[in-house]
């Protein structure tokens, strides 16, 4: 049990909660004007084959990113199994190099579309991380990375790869840009705060976070303007778009977040390293439901998938 809990920290669990939502949320924008019970379960191998391969390519990315950052972990991250020694760094590598070659296989084996998402992945998620390229040492830089893979990579190469294997043309049809563009905005500002509670040890390791260079007050405030600009975007193409949508639910569920975002925001202490900490979780708590919420008023105008 406490080798599965070290497992579980070890995988960064909002990362893996953040692509499980990603993969399914993609897969059901892909089944939009096919949804019959035939194709769902048909395409059901096709779907948990792609989160797995998703799943081990996201513990890759972040024990490649904890195999390196030990030193720095131990200041920022304590809790982390090899900054606090629950695993050992034989055991770290093993972990990130039995995910990344079958997280590739799988990916492969499945598809190019699939096979070309992974591996897009994986190498910017290498290049992140491992010296002598260590991209995340620059904050542009690192924040580029982030949002390439989840606000890009992911949705769109995953949904190609979806409408494929569903037997329809590789387009990318107006919802899955939408979502794109606000994922890759939203990730922006995921990018960004993300390294304002590691301020201490990113200082004394010389990893050059805009946290550093401007300040975490103006590095939370410009979190709040960029989730702001998500939020409004959305309610302002429910209240114009064309496309079949649920107004209400679209409209309502994202200005619901907005007034959450900002009620939640005006207790955050930036002195204290807990709070910050917590208000980042919360922000990737929003991620989580965008796409819960996103799939939900796209589907309700149109629903014609009866699984029972």
């Amino acid at each position: 049990m406490a080798t599965i809990q070290a497992l579980w920290r070890f995988s960064r669990p909002h990362t893996i909660i953040g692509t499980t939502l990603s993969v399914w949320a993609v897969y059901l924008l892909a089944m939009l004007g096919q949804g019959t019970p035939a194709i769902f379960w048909a395409s059901l191998g096709l779907v948990l084959g792609a989160w797995l391969a998703c799943l081990l390519g996201n513990v890759y990315i972040v024990g490649l990113n904890q195999l390196w950052d030990v030193e720095i972990d131990r200041i920022n991250k304590p809790n982390l199994p090899l900054a606090n020694g629950d695993f050992s760094l034989a055991q770290g590598r093993w972990i990130v190099g039995l995910c990344g070659v079958t997280s590739l296989a799988i990916a492969w084996g499945l598809g190019l579309w699939l096979g070309l998402t992974v591996s897009i992945s994986l190498v910017i998620g290498t290049a992140y991380s491992v010296p002598p390229v260590r991209l995340k040492r620059f904050s542009l830089l690192a924040a580029l990375c982030i949002l390439t893979v989840r606000g890009m990579v992911v949705n769109l190469g995953l949904f190609l790869f979806f409408r494929t294997g569903l037997g329809s043309p590789p387009t990318l049809i107006t919802p899955i840009w939408v979502l794109t563009l606000f994922i890759l905005v939203f990730t922006v500002a995921i990018a960004v705060f993300k390294d304002v509670p590691d301020m201490e040890g990113d200082r004394q390791f010389k990893i050059q976070t805009l946290t550093l260079q401007i300040g975490k007050k103006n590095v939370f405030v410009g979190t709040l303007i960029l989730l702001t600009i998500c939020y409004v975007a959305m309610v302002i193409w429910g209240l114009w778009t064309v496309f079949p949508l649920n107004i209400p639910v679209f409209i309502g569920s994202h200005l619901l977040l907005l007034f959450l975002l900002w009620g939640r925001s005006r207790g955050v202490d930036l002195e204290d390293k807990g709070e910050i900490a917590s208000f980042y979780q919360f922000i990737w708590k929003l991620f989580f439901l965008e796409y819960l919420l996103y799939p939900l008023a796209v589907w309700l105008p149109a629903f014609k998938l009866t699984i029972f």
